[in-house]
């Protein structure tokens, strides 16, 4: 069984159910711009949690999004990077990113 068989055929739903969460597109984000340890992650983004982080991790690791290198050193070293499908997200973010910043601001009446 491929890790893709039980998600669903939409390719909306896919994506939502792959980049589940509030935080898995801005790991993402941050993996855009090359491999990263765990805590340059972590550093990167203020508020996540590292049990978050790590599931996260191992989701996008379990379905071909990223890879987790541990490199033999003391201390050891994890090393995150995205994966040929995961590097196809930047297109992505990258038309999230001009669609937000053109959609005028919202002043909030209260």
């Amino acid at each position: 069984m491929s890790r893709c068989d039980d998600l669903p055929e939409c390719g909306v739903a896919r994506f939502l159910i792959l980049l589940e969460g509030p935080w898995a597109t801005l790991i993402v984000r941050e993996l855009l711009h090359g491999p990263l340890r765990f805590t340059e992650i972590k550093d990167r983004l203020p508020g996540i949690s590292a049990h978050t982080l790590t599931n996260r991790l191992r989701r996008f690791e379990a379905s071909g999004l990223v890879t987790r290198t541990a490199y033999p050193e003391i201390p050891p070293r994890v090393v995150y990077e995205l994966t040929e499908v995961g590097e196809q997200l930047r297109t992505v973010l990258d038309a999230m990113n001009a669609w937000a910043l053109s959609v005028p601001e919202v002043v909030d009446a209260d």
